[in-house]
């Protein structure tokens, strides 16, 4: 398992390093965001659909659990799973098509249980006063030389 760690202090450089991740995400690529109510998450999601499609409006799958966006020959799909009352909900929502044929940004991805993909990029939120702490960890080897693509901003 391989470890990186960013510190962003404002929501531009959060939306930086958003980019950063977009920049370097391919088909089949699950960047799983965890973190508490208001740590970043859909700001980070936000910035990263920004970057790849022509959304002009990104907004939180709240309600409707999940959001998708075209991209090139695939989707991007946004999941917020915070209102799932069990992990064998995701399947209604198109999880497996969406985690093996396009690029997936999951909130809440606790909430997908054992179901959640081994081979992510698991990205753990947390704030310490006016900064954010962007935990990134990954397993394999084709994901450890992407993310050395990424800075700081």
């Amino acid at each position: 398992m391989v470890n990186k760690e960013f510190i962003t202090d404002s929501e531009e450089k959060t939306n930086c390093l958003a980019e950063q991740f977009a920049a370097i995400a391919k088909k089949g690529d699950v960047f799983a965001l965890f973190g508490t109510l208001g740590v970043g998450k859909s700001v980070f999601s936000r910035a990263f659909i920004k970057k790849l499609t022509a959304a002009e409006e990104v907004p939180s799958p709240t309600f409707t659990l999940v959001q998708s966006y075209p991209f090139q020959d695939m989707e991007i799909y946004h999941f917020d799973l915070y209102r799932l009352k069990s992990p064998q909900e995701i399947f209604e929502l198109g999880f497996e098509e969406a985690v093996y044929q396009g690029i997936s940004l999951i909130e809440w991805p606790e909430k997908a249980g054992n179901f959640l993909p081994k081979d992510i990029f698991q990205i753990h939120i947390s704030m310490q006063e006016n900064q954010r702490i962007f935990n990134i960890m990954v397993t394999s080897a084709e994901k450890a030389e992407r993310l050395e693509q990424i800075n700081d901003c």
